[in-house]
């Protein structure tokens, strides 16, 4: 265990110890054990105990999406999905900021193993398209809008990219590869019209990688965990980013092929209720996919810079490891050469 989350969790038990809990649930019953858990780029994470019930503290450290409320912002989506019965049940925010630098957390305690991509498809796809078909009863709420899906991430990378492309770390072959992988998108993103003339909101994850899903064989159970970055999107987004190689090699040493893929597609769409998003759904993957890889590949060119340089996050040894097997030319041609042999989408 790291000098960081020593020296954090004492400050999580000094913070627990401090405060009445008997209105929140789970927490009236000390004293309380903390525990550490997994620790990310920007959060930490405990487990507490108290009177045989387990939760987790969340650290919040910083943020992705630019958002100053971070934790507030996270644990708001989970109020939204509480009843889906596949995400974490939160049961405490405090974001005032008097104890700790940044928000805390106190959500549900899931044990459980990662997904496997080997067994755990169906249950997956049938996982997304509950979250997907998850009712928001107001326009009023505090999910980041893709008004313009493909525009919005084609400018992400864009500006990602300066990173890559300014760095004397830099592979020129890569560097002048991913140029043309840009001036592709700048051309195929007017295909989001697809999106903007139907469309389809939903919460979208955003971050459906295999350690995000919390599976309990004995409990016959899966949930997804880590709502960092939602969004109010097509549900798209969520199905290209999990059958993606980068995401499923995050992790693993699994890549999806066109069968599995196709498998998992039908399972997401027996579980849609509404029709014409079963009838569309081939089409509004196909269209997002090159984005989502671009969107990937643009995060790690950066992060690959980042962690050689100055990053202001926690570096993650494991994160490391899989940022260098990205950054390979032939990996990062195989993700792109067969839309842009297509031309414009």
């Amino acid at each position: 265990m790291n000098d960081l989350m020593t020296s954090m969790q004492a400050r999580v038990e000094a913070y627990l110890a401090s405060r009445d809990w008997s209105e929140v649930p789970m927490m009236a019953r000390g004293p309380f054990q903390v525990t550490p858990l997994a620790r990310g780029e920007y959060n930490l994470n405990y487990r507490v105990t108290a009177g045989g019930q387990h939760t987790v503290f969340r650290v919040n450290m910083g943020t992705q999406i630019d958002r100053d409320d971070q934790i507030q912002y996270e644990f708001a989506t989970l109020k939204l999905l509480e009843n889906s019965g596949v995400t974490p049940v939160p049961y405490f925010v405090d974001d005032t900021r008097t104890f700790f630098e940044r928000g805390i957390g106190i959500m549900a305690y899931l044990p459980g193993r990662a997904l496997d991509y080997t067994t755990d498809l169906d249950a997956a796809a049938a996982l997304l398209a509950k979250i997907h078909q998850v009712p928001v009863l107001s326009d009023d709420h505090h999910l980041i809008r893709e008004e313009a899906p493909l525009d919005l991430i084609y400018r992400e990378c864009a500006q990602l990219l300066q990173t890559y492309f300014h760095s004397e770390l830099a592979d020129p072959a890569i560097r002048m590869f991913l140029g043309e992988v840009l001036a592709w998108a700048a051309e195929a993103r007017t295909t989001e019209q697809f999106y903007q003339q139907d469309p389809w909101p939903c919460i979208v994850n955003t971050e459906v990688n295999s350690g995000n899903f919390i599976v309990n064989p004995s409990r016959k159970t899966m949930h997804l965990v880590d709502w960092e970055m939602p969004r109010w999107g097509d549900p798209s987004q969520d199905l290209s980013h999990f059958c993606s190689p980068l995401t499923t090699l995050w992790k693993t040493a699994y890549r999806m092929t066109p069968g599995d893929k196709a498998r998992f597609l039908a399972t997401y769409a027996r579980h849609i209720e509404d029709a014409h998003l079963r009838d569309t759904l081939p089409e509004r993957v196909r269209l997002r996919d090159p984005f989502v890889y671009l969107r990937g590949i643009s995060w790690s060119a950066m992060g690959w810079v980042a962690y050689q340089t100055e990053f202001a996050g926690m570096k993650n040894a494991d994160t490391w490891a899989t940022l260098k097997r990205y950054m390979d030319i032939d990996f990062i041609r195989s993700l792109f050469e067969p839309f842009m042999r297509q031309g414009v989408l």
